[in-house]
């Protein structure tokens, strides 16, 4: 079942099976991407899978630093890894699951402010939304685009002030 929230911009299914096949892959790839983190500190595994235009899918996981905060989202480090490989294809969608205590989350888990600023520079980047795929165990959200989670990124634009 498919619902739309009229107060925020974002679907919401209530099993894997609900979603599109090639949404579903991608989330299934950022399930499995979630089993390649390190995350000895914090025991929150969390797994991405970025699609490209070019239909390339990186996976990210996150990756912890007893040197803390020297470690990187898994989101970020599809992101970095994507611009890196692939610097002139755009991303187009970014599947994000997370994994504790022996099981996937219960609900949604959503990226933190830095990467949701990475993800927002890199719609900017290619001129392009990239939708973002938010896995839960009882619920999967599906939002078209950064902009529905963060609705005041600070974009390049903002920072070259005119003068005189």
């Amino acid at each position: 079942m498919i619902q739309r929230d009229i107060y925020s911009s974002y679907y919401e299914y209530n099993s894997l099976d609900e979603l599109p096949e090639n949404d579903k892959t991608l989330v299934q790839k950022a399930m499995k991407a979630c089993k390649n983190a390190y995350a000895p500190y914090s025991g929150f595994s969390v797994g991405a899978a970025l699609e490209l235009s070019n239909n390339v899918i990186i996976e990210g996981s996150n990756q912890e630093n007893s040197a803390y905060p020297s470690g990187l989202c898994a989101e970020r480090v599809a992101l970095f890894a994507a611009g890196s490989s692939y610097p002139e294809i755009p991303a187009t969608s970014l599947a994000i699951a997370a994994f504790s205590n022996g099981s996937y989350t219960s609900t949604p888990v959503k990226p933190c402010g830095s990467c949701l600023q990475v993800l927002a520079e890199t719609e900017q980047r290619y001129n392009t939304e990239v939708r973002v795929i938010l896995y839960g165990e009882q619920s999967i959200y599906l939002l078209e685009g950064v902009k529905n989670l963060l609705p005041m990124a600070f974009i390049k634009s903002e920072f070259f002030v005119k003068r005189g």
